[in-house]
Order: C-alpha cells, then sequence, then structure tokens
C-alpha cells in the first residue's frame, strides 16, 4: 500500500474480465497506438500464460468517437480492416482498451461476430470504482442533486456535443484543459 487513498488502475479490471469469459484461451486487445506500445496489456495478460493474447492497435477508432462517427460505411470499413487479424486468430473476447471504443461497440460487435465477447475496460474500471467506494464506505449518499465540471484535452465545442449525447442535457459548459 503506496498510497494512503484507494487507487483505481484501468487495466487489470478488464483483464480479469477477459481472462473469467474466454473459453477458448485466445483473448484480443485493442487500444491507441501508446497503449499498444506501452505492452501494459501484455504484460497484465502475463499472468494467464495460458491465454494467447493478439493486441492490436486501432488508432483511427479514436478520431471516428471524437468527430461523432460512432456508425457508418467508413467505420465499419476500417473496422473490418483493423479487426481482420484478430478474426484470423480466432480470439473469443476482445478487450476494448480505450474509454472511446465502447461508443463503437455496434460496429465491433458488427465485425467480430455476436459469439465474441466484448469487455470494455471502461466499464470494468467503473465497477471496480463502485466496489472500493462501497468496501471503504466512500459511496455518495445523496442529499442534494450532483454538481458535474467537464474538462476536456480537445476541442470543447465538440466534446459538449458528444458529451450530450451520451450524457445528456445536464452538460452545458466544459473547460479547456488546464
Amino acid at each position: 500500500e503506496r498510497y494512503s487513498i484507494p487507487v483505481i488502475e484501468v487495466i487489470q479490471p478488464a483483464v480479469r474480465r477477459a481472462v473469467a469469459a474466454s473459453k477458448n484461451g485466445k483473448v484480443g486487445v485493442i487500444g491507441t497506438q501508446t497503449t499498444i506500445d506501452s505492452k501494459a496489456y501484455n504484460d497484465a495478460f502475463a499472468a494467464a500464460p495460458h491465454l494467447e493474447l493478439t493486441a492490436l492497435a486501432c488508432p483511427k477508432f479514436v478520431s471516428f468517437v471524437e468527430s461523432g462517427m460512432t456508425s457508418g460505411d467508413e467505420v465499419t470499413k476500417v473496422a473490418q480492416e483493423y479487426l481482420a487479424p484478430l478474426k484470423a486468430a480466432g480470439v473469443d473476447t476482445l478487450v476494448l482498451g480505450c474509454t472511446h471504443y465502447p461508443l463503437l461497440t455496434g460496429v465491433i460487435s458488427y465485425v467480430m461476430g455476436s459469439e465474441v465477447n466484448l469487455v470494455s475496460s471502461a466499464e470494468e474500471t467503473a465497477k471496480e470504482l463502485y466496489k472500493v467506494l462501497v468496501e471503504n464506505s466512500l459511496l455518495r449518499v445523496e442529499k442534494s442533486a450532483p454538481s458535474h465540471q467537464f474538462i476536456s484535452s480537445g476541442d470543447t465545442d465538440t466534446f459538449a456535443h458528444l458529451a450530450r449525447r451520451f450524457l445528456g442535457p445536464e452538460v452545458n459548459f466544459v473547460k479547456g484543459q488546464i
């Protein structure tokens, strides 16, 4: 325990779920080039040597999501190109190793086939966070409406548009990264 507060990391929750979900021992991971180059998922999956891991970068996926394109012919064509090696490898479980990628679940599932389990690193991390908050009695007891603050490292107007699409109208102001 190096820190006095709980620390939630984003790789292990998804890895645990993928290990549990895979039936044929063939797991894929898709992420940004930086994520794949970091080998963070490779290192985490090393604890499960019985699994065969295929990790691929899908950099255009982030651009699609950030521009509001989450379906359509162009997205599907790129997904088919990116995901072909995973299909060829016979993966039965695919980790979406970028927080943007769950917004492409429809296209990814269509390309990979409904028999492939999709594991969202974002969703698994959220589940882990909830568990830690409950275990440490840190879960907010609702007494008043929450206050939200949105900060974007990219274009604030684009972020606000996408955020309203997925989070609702309470996204009324987005600050640029400090």
